[in-house]
């Protein structure tokens, strides 16, 4: 909704005010003064200016007991229990019980049901199934595909749209000709290993009250053409989903690159930068004022490494700025497509001999995606990353929403109006900046509850942007402004 000037409440925070910003205690926003003040902080590479340096987000308690129940065990039980359908290709039979697609996407339907029963009603499971038209070379004939979706709806999920968060992984699978839908592909890592992620964490979000809805979802069709994101996408596109991101944990499984080093602590982000769906009229304004390195799944990116990239995980979030591998893609490009924040997962260095091959011995070494050589303490750990970040989103309030910078002036600082969020715990917003050429934010202020802010800087020379707070400290993804006249 738009915000009249007479009527919004403003904060004003100059350097030249020489007093300190009001503080955060225990992690919460201390003080419900409408205007505060900050003072200068200095960030190594960056000149003085107002705020204080940012610092990550600590893990709550009650977070910190969600990844410590993650089970390595289950993980290595749901992978070798996919894999043991034989193939899961997306043109393999759908009615066979033990082998193939369809015994797979039962298997996984009866696994979310299971965990929807101790949700206390507030996990509901489907299958969301359409017929595929025919779509040459990799879908020959018509063919129905099938997503498993298990939404666990969130206390605040009254408003309409509900926000909402999606994690997925694709449960079809291949092996080197993808038209092959009978040789054995059991698609251990590619993508077992993701559907297990997204299964564990169903499992232990299931009976946690979150705030906002988050959807674990396991998809069909992704090796013939993302055809299962794509229809799940655009049925949520087309429902008005105010789907605030979507990570897509594909090739997750393994920690060993191919010419046999480990990295167990590290995992992949792939962000993009200039988004896929944007118009014409975006990229005009985009080219006139910058954030080319902004977009909202680079704000998506920065915030899983705020609240995952720590101890709780035990992992390092490896943020790429690439919308995927080099000439390659995976079910969060459907959402792109859509206009939805979205990143994909998947393991610092991979070893092509067990991704996308017949099952084999070829001189001597083994070929295919087999469960052997997945690290099923890795994919935990993996886990932990998802579901620090997926419950630090459900918890915290949505993203700002109609952030704009103020241009009826020629000013040398920079006012900036939001709209109020509806979170019955919001508590107010921060302010951060950073120079032009820094990758991430630098610099934060505190403004309180308001809707408007005039900070000391020029919009000529650093980045702005604006996060909620609610009143247990949990900070929402950043919001980049878009000049008010556009």
């Amino acid at each position: 909704m738009g915000i009249d000037e007479s009527t919004s409440r403003r904060a004003f925070i100059t350097s030249a005010t020489a007093m300190a910003a009001t503080p955060l205690v225990s992690g919460s926003l201390a003080g419900a003064a409408p205007a505060q003040a900050a003072g200068s902080a200095q960030v190594a590479g960056s000149p003085p200016g107002p705020g204080r340096p940012i610092t990550p987000q600590r893990p709550s308690r009650a977070l910190r007991a969600l990844l410590a129940e993650i089970d390595p065990r289950r993980i290595e039980a749901t992978v070798r229990r996919l894999a043991a359908f034989g193939t899961r290709h997306t043109l393999s039979s759908q009615d066979d019980p033990v082998r193939g697609i369809g015994a797979a996407r039962d298997w996984i339907y009866d696994q979310f049901v299971g965990y929807a029963a101790a949700s206390g009603g507030r996990m509901t499971v489907e299958k969301q199934s359409y017929l595929q038209e025919a779509a040459p070379p990799r879908i020959p004939t018509p063919t129905v595909i099938t997503n498993v979706v298990a939404t666990l709806h969130g206390q605040h999920s009254t408003t309409s749209p509900q926000r909402m968060y999606v994690i997925s992984g694709h449960y079809d699978s291949r092996v080197t000709d993808v038209l092959n839908a009978t040789a054995d592909a059991p698609g251990a890592n590619d993508d077992a290993s993701g559907v297990a992620v997204a299964l564990e964490l169903a499992r232990l979000m299931a009976t946690r009250p979150i705030e906002a809805t988050v959807v674990f979802t396991a998809v069909a069709g992704e090796e013939q053409g993302l055809f299962g994101s794509a229809y799940q996408a655009r049925q949520y596109k087309a429902a008005g989903a105010d789907v605030q991101g979507m990570f897509s944990d594909d090739i997750v499984g393994s920690s060993t690159a191919d010419d046999g080093t480990r990295d167990r602590r590290t995992v992949r982000l792939f962000v993009e930068g200039v988004p896929t769906s944007e118009t014409p009229e975006q990229a005009s304004v985009r080219q006139s004022v910058g954030g080319e390195n902004d977009s909202p799944s680079r704000q998506l990116g920065r915030f899983v490494r705020d609240v995952a990239d720590n101890d709780a995980t035990g992992m390092r979030v490896r943020v790429i700025y690439r919308r995927d591998r080099y000439l390659r893609g995976s079910d969060h490009i459907s959402y792109l497509r859509e206009g939805y924040p979205a990143a994909r997962f998947t393991e610092p260095n991979e070893d092509f001999r067990h991704q996308h091959q017949d099952v084999r011995v070829e001189n001597g070494v083994q070929f295919g995606d087999l469960p052997e050589f997945c690290d099923f303490e890795y994919i935990a750990r993996v886990a932990r990353v998802n579901g620090a970040a997926l419950w630090s989103l459900a918890q915290a309030p949505g993203t700002p929403r109609s952030v704009r910078i103020l241009t009826a002036a020629l000013t040398n600082d920079t006012t900036l109006r939001w709209a109020r969020g509806t979170e019955p715990d919001l508590a107010g917003y921060e302010v951060v900046w950073r120079e032009t050429t820094a990758p991430e934010w630098t610099h934060v202020i505190p403004v309180g509850d308001v809707t408007e802010a005039t900070i000391d800087l020029s919009k000529d020379n650093v980045f702005f942007g604006v996060r909620a707070v609610d009143r247990a400290g949990h900070r929402s993804p950043v919001a980049f402004p878009v000049p008010a006249t556009s």
